[in-house]
Formats: C-alpha cells, sequence, structure tokens
C-alpha cells in the first residue's frame, strides 16, 4: 500500500497563507462592515416591533372606538327604558282608574245601602201608621157594635108603665101630608146607584138620599149624616112613625141614615154594591131616630 502524506489526503485545495501585516493587530477606528445577513436579522426584528407597535394600535384603536360602540347603543337603551317607563306608566295608570272604579262603586253601594235603611226605615213607619189606623178603625167599629148592641137591648126593654117587654114599634098607621111625600120620595128611588157625595138624581149617598127627600117638603137639612142625627128632636126606636130619620152611631158622630117607612122597614143608599134599597129593622138596627115632621 502507497503511503500518502496528510496534504495529498486533503480533497480540497489548500488556502495559500498569505503573511499578515504588522499593524493587522490593531483594531480600526471604522466601524465594521454589517453584513448582510446582520442587515436582514435587524430589519425583521424591526419589522416585528414595528407589527408589534401596530397590533398594539390597533388595539388602542379598538379600546379607544369601544366608547364610540357604548354612545352608538346608548339611544337603544334609552328607547328600551323609556317603554318599560311607559309600560308602567300606562300599568300605573291603569291600577289607579281600577282604584277609582272600586272606589266608586264601594260609594254608590254605601249610598244603596244608606237609602235602603232610609226607605225601610219609612215602610216601617207607615206600616205603624197604618197599623195605629187600622186599630182606630176596628175601636171606632167596636164603639158602633156596642152601640148597636145598646139599641137592641132598648128594644127588648120592660116599659116603664105595664112591665112588659116591648119590641120595636111598626106602625102600620098610613102617612099622611109631608111625611107620606118623603116616603113617596124615597121609595121612587130605590135600585138606584150608590155613589159617594152624590144627591141625585141618579145616585145617592145615605145624607145625600135623606137630605133630598126632605127637600121635596120644604125641609132644608145638613148635607152630612152626623150633623143630620141632631137635626130634630130625638125619639125612642119603640116610638117610630113613618117619616122618622134613623141613624147608626152616636147621635152628632152617626156614619149613616135612613128614612123610617113604617111597618119596620126603612129605606136607605146603604152601600155601593146594594145601591138604595127597602129593609126591615132587623138588616141593620139603627142606634137611635131623629124627628124633624
Amino acid at each position: 500500500m502507497a503511503q500518502h502524506t496528510f496534504l495529498e489526503d486533503m480533497k480540497e485545495p489548500l488556502v495559500p497563507v498569505v503573511p499578515m501585516s504588522h499593524t493587522a493587530h490593531i483594531r480600526s477606528h471604522r466601524k465594521p462592515r454589517r453584513s448582510a445577513s446582520t442587515l436582514a436579522m435587524r430589519a425583521g426584528v424591526a419589522g416585528g416591533v414595528l407589527s408589534t407597535l401596530a397590533v398594539a394600535g390597533a388595539s388602542g384603536s379598538a379600546n379607544a372606538a369601544e366608547p364610540v360602540t357604548q354612545t352608538l347603543e346608548l339611544p337603544t337603551l334609552t328607547a328600551d327604558l323609556a317603554a318599560q317607563a311607559a309600560k308602567s306608566a300606562d300599568a300605573t295608570q291603569q291600577a289607579a282608574a281600577n282604584y277609582q272604579l272600586q272606589a266608586e262603586r264601594d260609594a254608590a253601594a254605601a249610598k244603596a245601602a244608606k237609602q235602603a235603611k232610609a226607605d225601610l226605615a219609612e215602610a216601617k213607619q207607615k206600616a205603624a201608621e197604618a197599623k195605629k189606623k187600622a186599630e182606630e178603625a176596628a175601636r171606632k167599629d167596636a164603639a158602633a157594635r156596642a152601640s148597636r148592641n145598646a139599641a137592641r137591648t132598648t128594644l127588648s126593654t120592660t116599659s116603664d108603665s105595664g112591665g112588659t117587654s116591648t119590641s120595636t114599634s111598626t106602625s102600620t098607621s098610613t102617612a099622611t101630608g109631608s111625611a107620606a111625600a118623603v116616603i113617596s120620595f124615597v121609595k121612587a128611588q130605590i135600585g138606584k146607584a150608590y155613589v159617594s157625595g152624590a144627591t141625585g138624581p141618579t145616585a145617592y149617598d145615605c145624607s145625600g138620599l135623606v137630605q133630598t127627600a126632605f127637600k121635596q117638603v120644604g125641609i132644608s137639612l145638613p148635607r152630612v149624616s152626623q150633623d143630620q142625627s141632631t137635626a130634630g128632636t130625638q125619639v125612642s126606636l119603640s116610638n117610630l112613625q113613618p117619616g122618622d130619620i134613623l141613624y147608626w152611631g152616636p147621635a152628632g158622630s152617626a156614619y149613616h141614615v135612613a128614612v123610617y117607612v113604617g111597618d119596620g122597614m126603612f129605606v136607605g143608599a146603604q152601600n155601593p154594591s146594594s145601591g138604595v134599597g127597602e129593609h126591615p129593622l132587623s138588616y141593620d138596627p139603627p142606634t137611635g131616630a131623629v124627628r124633624v115632621l
């Protein structure tokens, strides 16, 4: 095997050695030249810094623009708040209207209750008055019944002279003169209607018939039964004569009158249901009698 030298083994050619200057070790005052790689590296660094600054600026711009975004959204928020406020105001107004309506209803109910109470009190007062009137009418009716009973008792009492029982006179004597004219008139009115306040010729009430009958013979009598019951001389029911005026109730307060026509009969305008009619004394016994003829 052939031996090679070190130099021979090197594939690349050797760079010739140049002798160094004696001043080569002295540092030059000039700035060393920057290589392209150094410049490129620095340019990259500067670009990164600028990029960072740009990003930061953009971020800052974005942050600075944020208040603008909020300012743009403010009208929307304000509109929502206004809508909510309006809705709340409407609800408040509706509630107030409801309260007012309820208050009006309560006032109306209170007024109605007060009026009902007043009406009830008035109705009670009227009922009390009606009851009082009914009781008064009942007392008067009882008094009238008592007077009739007394009259019946009188009719059946024993006479002073003979001591025998007597009844109402049923005289059969024929009436003459004025009495006959009165009796003829009242009998001619039998069947006509009873009308309160009427004095003929088609209708009468009790005192109207008596007054008109006696007017036929020139005798002027008072208009009402109370006064007619005291217009003449009081006579006993046991001594009646045709033409006497019969009355029912106390003298001076009589509530009904008629004309005695003899034979135990009388003619009078009784009531709206029976009109003018002829009845026996037992039909409705009178209280007393007066004589004006």
